[in-house]
């Protein structure tokens, strides 16, 4: 095979003040034409900087290479100069980035926007170019590729989203595909579907492929050859086979010792009493029409709802984005109206009440985000977060300190946190201390949505195990939203399967695993990544 990339001794210098010097330190790594590469590790790894640092689109001047080479094809990128690199950007090197959204141009519509990748590079009419861009939607597998063309960014799916930019990427069959995160956010059919793209696309172009993740059922499904990093440095590569079935290095082990099982854990006694019923709830938001004019659009996220919780379960919902998980969440808590339906709080029915006859019932109900950044006042202590609910329930300054600095130490932080803001913290701490601001008012039920969603596998299962505890300790009842049918294996006792806004399907997990009713169940279950490799005969008893 001919080998595409060869970095060598590559460090990539960060601002002094950093916790490191060298984001990447002492790289050494190579890929072959027609091979998969996989770069994995946590976040602060150093894996997204070693593909920007190929791309030429580090930081400068705060982050930069500071020694080694990046060959291409015997041309060394870390020496060529800016307008050399955007040659190559998009005609030999093209990047699929994490979050399409904002790699996408929201005032251009996906037509444009593929057409300025051939403008850029390539000398063709008009037509030509507009036949290959069709074409190329056609290849990823796009609907209505004429429609597409003419669509805004927004007024696609995430997994059509997606897909547009692996057709932009691909658009002048580059030599090399660099894959950052592409699958972070996406279902997990949607992530099924476009790893198989990726592959089929990288096997009829007989592109290199530097594929970035976090990911190991991502590895196990796609990748040739595994590299993985820590603190910027390699510290094992190998085949897939050799890295997943007999990793060498303790983190590797570690990392993989972290893949949640998919083979649910054994069932918990279910308790008699029913601390939360939802009866028959409806949810609809209208888009369009109005003023304007236009088709109006309606969308059914709740439709006919009916859900059990029992004291101290943990009840999961599944499902694929706008199934309506998060809207059944956001109507328990009542930060959504729904129009029908009850919620029974006990023998209150929370739906029809006013904010204020709400309030005395919202300490006995408490959410955790999916993004504790985004929900966390970056302008406020840590201390003063917690503190605020129990202070607005009537507790003194004193005892909202003294309750605080508990939370802190339950939640697996030490009470210097309390004086710090909250970008001090890492995303697993900060996720931490939206457990704690949550269990503040020591309610009876936890409502998480995909509370470790955005988290690396090693903080997501620390995260996993301490909701665990908690619900133990404080016998607390919970309804766990997620995507992810390998931690619902592990946190729920019961599921509920959502579908366009129903509950189709709800079961013991243990039960729901092995024999699912619904064949929308029986597809989520089909598409988990790396489902053969990581169940318990496919890994060495080497691995933790």
């Amino acid at each position: 095979m001919t080998r595409l990339l060869d970095i060598t001794d590559l460090h990539v210098a960060l601002p002094p003040e950093s916790q490191r010097p060298y984001a990447v330190e002492a790289m050494n790594l190579h890929l072959e034409e027609n091979e998969i590469l996989c770069v994995v590790g946590e976040s602060g790894s150093g894996k997204s900087l070693t593909a920007r640092a190929v791309m030429g689109l580090l930081p400068k001047p705060r982050v930069r290479i500071a020694q080694g080479s990046v060959l291409f094809q015997g041309e060394d990128l870390a020496q060529a100069s800016e307008e050399r690199l955007r040659a190559i950007r998009g005609s030999e090197i093209s990047m699929i980035f994490q979050e399409p959204m904002t790699a996408l141009n929201p005032v251009m519509t996906i037509g444009v926007q593929i057409d300025e990748v051939f403008r850029f590079h390539d000398r063709m009419p008009g037509k030509e170019r507009r036949r290959r861009a069709l074409k190329l939607l056609q290849d990823v597998q796009l609907p209505d590729p004429e429609q597409t063309l003419k669509a805004y960014p927004h007024e696609l799916s995430g997994g059509q989203r997606q897909r547009a930019m692996i057709a932009m990427a691909l658009a002048l069959d580059p030599k090399i595909l660099i894959a950052d995160e592409p699958t972070t956010a996406l279902d997990v059919t949607t992530q099924a579907q476009v790893l198989k793209l990726i592959k089929e696309m990288q096997a009829s172009h007989g592109t290199g492929v530097l594929f970035i993740t976090h990911d190991f059922g991502v590895v196990a499904d796609i990748a040739d050859r595994v590299c993985v990093m820590q603190n910027g440095l390699v510290v094992e590569t190998g085949t897939t086979d050799q890295v997943l079935r007999r990793p060498s290095h303790p983190y590797t082990k570690a990392l993989i010792g972290a893949v949640p099982d998919l083979v649910p854990r054994p069932a918990r006694a279910r308790s008699s009493e029913t601390v939360l019923r939802v009866r028959h709830l409806e949810k609809t938001y209208r888009s369009g029409g109005g003023l304007f004019g236009g088709k109006e659009r309606v969308v059914h996220a709740a439709n006919d709802v009916t859900i059990d919780l029992a004291r101290g379960e943990t009840l999961g919902i599944v499902g694929e984005s706008g199934s309506g998980k998060s809207t059944v969440a956001r109507c328990i808590v009542r930060l959504n109206d729904a129009e029908a339906g009850e919620i029974l709080l006990g023998d209150t029915d929370l739906r029809p009440l006013g904010r204020a006859a709400m309030r005395p019932h919202r300490a006995r109900i408490q959410m955790v985000f999916q993004d504790p950044f985004a929900s966390l006042n970056p302008r406020t202590r840590i201390g003063k977060i917690i503190a605020q609910g129990p202070m607005m329930y009537g507790a003194s300054a004193e005892a909202a300190r003294a309750r605080t600095l508990e939370l802190l130490d339950i939640v697996g932080l030490d009470a210097r946190a309390y004086d710090r803001f909250p970008h001090e913290f890492s995303g697993g701490q900060r996720q931490r201390i939206g457990i704690a601001r949550a269990l503040a008012l020591e309610p009876e039920i936890l409502v998480a949505d995909e509370p470790v969603s955005a988290l690396d596998v090693s903080i997501q299962a620390q995260i996993l195990k301490l909701l665990d505890e908690i619900r133990d300790r404080m016998n607390l009842s919970m309804i766990f939203i997620t995507h992810d049918l390998r931690v619902a294996a592990q946190v729920c006792d019961r599921i509920a399967v959502m579908q366009r806004g129903q509950v189709i399907e709800v079961g013991p997990t243990a039960e729901l695993f092995a024999n699912p009713t619904a064949s929308y169940t029986r597809e989520l279950l089909s598409a988990v990544p790396g489902k053969d490799w990581f169940s318990e005969p496919a890994i060495s008893s080497e691995t933790p």
